[in-house]
């Protein structure tokens, strides 16, 4: 099936026969015709998971970290938000209307869990962007602050590490600043999907993420909850200071709800005369839900 024939709603095959078509497969090979029918299929066994409990913690996370992988795939491919969500409903529906304990569905997890299996017990994971990537890392320690997901960033002559930090995968950015200067303060402004029908993408071939923003007016803005010298284990390579500030939960989980090719700010603010004085850093949305879910 085509993306049009998810659009136009033309009726699908029988679940059974959806969701064993979709297991056959690892996560990241392409089997149907585009990334929508992936994230069909995906949406649909996520949905039938959650509902009817048919994989275990690391299975589920590994299928829902390439669901997030088919979503971005979609919206790169020009699919819009709004026809990403109806799919999306449409899968979850179809999902909804299976029994949890048919012969089919059963056949289908088991197939899922094979294909999944290998997947699920890596401990590392690279998801490359147009720009920058995400480096993903299920190891962590109860005492030493590692990143859990994690992009570099220059911006001029400074550097930036941005991520989940911590077992508490707590939103982080850590900066180190060529002359010395220290921030008084940080922010994260990055759209609001309520108030905006779409991305904000200047130019499609350009490679330059501060073209790839929403307006401050159509944007939310997170400030920092805390300040600190940054642990040596999320400097910067090479780099033998820096400031560590921590973000609400909430950017998260609102930068998961992006377009892949949209970009974030990450705003340092420095007291000048009589002004503020910022400096923004760009960081690329990229498969930042799908690393985020591999780590669960």
């Amino acid at each position: 099936m085509t993306s049009a024939e998810h659009q136009k709603g033309r009726v699908r095959p029988p679940v059974a026969a959806v969701v064993v078509m979709a297991a056959l497969f690892a996560p990241n090979v392409l089997w149907a015709a585009n990334a929508a029918d992936q994230l069909y299929e995906r949406t649909l066994m996520t949905a039938a998971d959650a509902r009817c409990r048919l994989f275990a913690t690391p299975i589920a996370a590994a299928l829902d970290a390439a669901r997030a992988q088919a979503r971005g795939a979609t919206l790169r491919s020009g699919v819009s938000e709004q026809q990403v969500f109806a799919l999306e409903q449409r899968a979850r529906a179809k999902a909804g209307a299976a029994a949890c304990d048919s012969k089919d569905l059963t056949l289908a997890a088991s197939r899922v869990k094979a294909a999944f299996d290998g997947y699920a017990q890596m401990q590392s994971m690279n998801y490359p962007g147009d720009v920058a990537s995400w480096k993903a890392d299920r190891a962590s320690s109860a005492t030493i602050p590692f990143w859990r997901l994690s992009q570099a960033s220059t911006f001029g002559g400074d550097r930036l590490m941005f991520g989940l930090a911590g077992r508490a995968k707590a939103v982080t950015a850590v900066a180190t600043f060529e002359n010395g200067q220290r921030p008084y303060a940080a922010r994260v402004i990055l759209r609001d999907v309520r108030r905006t029908l779409g991305p904000y993408i200047a130019n499609q071939s350009s490679r330059g993420l501060d073209g790839k923003v929403a307006p401050r007016n159509a944007s939310l803005v997170f400030n920092a909850e805390s300040r600190e010298e940054a642990p040596p284990t999320l400097l910067p390579t090479g780099a033998k200071t820096g400031l560590a500030f921590r973000f609400p939960s909430t950017v998260a989980e609102a930068m998961s709800q992006l377009d892949p090719r949209e970009a974030v700010i990450v705003e340092f603010a420095f007291t000048g005369r009589g002004s503020e004085i910022t400096r923004k850093a760009y960081v690329e949305v990229g498969d930042f839900a799908a690393g985020r879910a591999f780590l669960h």
